[in-house]
């Protein structure tokens, strides 16, 4: 019905910003249509997810839920345990590949998150590169970035533009965008965070996103003041630490204690995994000296 309220607006905006509890909190919506019903399921099991609390999503998760929150336990099962990743891609495939189902946004935007896990990033672009959601196109620029390919990210992003301009995925993928190009960009990244923190709940997504600006702009002293103030809403947070092991890095400081915090609740990150390869590679070379 045009011109009817966004019954899930702040539900929505919470966990784009980060804001994972309060989406969680904001869930009492009366009201939805079968299909908005669904999606705000999904965005709190999501938050629940993006929390750590992967068991409660499987558990109250069950067969007879709709596709697309099937599709959120996978994600929840994959993130347990390594020793689900299997299934987990294997099951994922079977229902892309079944008609019926396999073109449903959530379903297809889930795929994406995994292989962007598994950094096989040709895989998450067969399943989202087709978009039909800001949730997808988000993704995609987020893929062609890490692709670095920037001019592909940038024509997503108009598509974005298009679309909604003042949407929050659409500034958040503007500011991704701004950061990877550099330069007087980054300023204008800078903005958009700084803005965000103006308008919504403070999170460490906005926190990470001003730090990384200032980094950017050498402003090290200032980007760890943002970094202590996000580790303080969320002490496991892996930008978090991995972004104050680079910054105390540049300030001559001690930066084990992040790097430890994030080697156990993060193994599988990919400073833990640079810095493990570096460490080998010294004690090689000390080996054969």
């Amino acid at each position: 019905m045009a011109g009817a309220p966004d019954l899930l607006f702040a539900l929505r905006n919470n966990f784009y910003i980060g804001a994972f509890q309060a989406a969680i909190n904001s869930a009492d919506v009366q009201n939805l249509s079968e299909d908005d019903a669904i999606e705000r399921d999904c965005l709190v099991y999501r938050s629940y997810i993006a929390l750590g609390s992967y068991q409660l999503v499987i558990n109250e998760i069950d067969s007879s839920a709709a596709t697309p929150l099937q599709a959120v336990k996978l994600l929840a099962l994959y993130l347990l345990s390594a020793d689900n990743k299997e299934t987990v891609i294997s099951s994922i495939r079977e229902w892309l590949g079944d008609a019926a189902i396999g073109n449903n946004p959530i379903l297809r935007l889930i795929a994406g998150i995994i292989f962007m896990h598994e950094q096989d990033y040709n895989e998450v672009l067969k399943y989202t590169n087709a978009g039909g959601t800001m949730e997808l196109n988000a993704l995609n620029v987020q893929v062609f970035l890490k692709m670095h390919r920037s001019d592909y990210a940038e024509k997503q992003l108009r598509v974005m533009q298009q679309i909604d301009e003042d949407h929050t995925l659409t500034q958040l993928a503007t500011a991704w965008l701004n950061l990877a190009v550099g330069g007087s960009k980054i300023q204008e990244a800078y903005l958009i965070f700084q803005d965000f923190s103006e308008k919504y709940q403070m999170t460490s997504l906005i926190l990470n996103g001003k730090a990384v600006c200032c980094m950017h702009m050498g402003n090290f002293d200032e980007a760890e003041s943002f970094l202590l103030e996000a580790l303080n809403k969320d002490a496991k947070d892996p930008e978090t630490l991995a972004n104050l092991v680079v910054c105390c890095l540049h300030l001559g400081k001690p930066s084990s204690r992040f790097l430890s915090q994030l080697k156990l609740s993060h193994p599988e990150h990919m400073l833990v995994k640079r810095v493990s390869t570096a460490e080998e590679n010294f004690d090689r070379a000390v080996q054969t000296v």
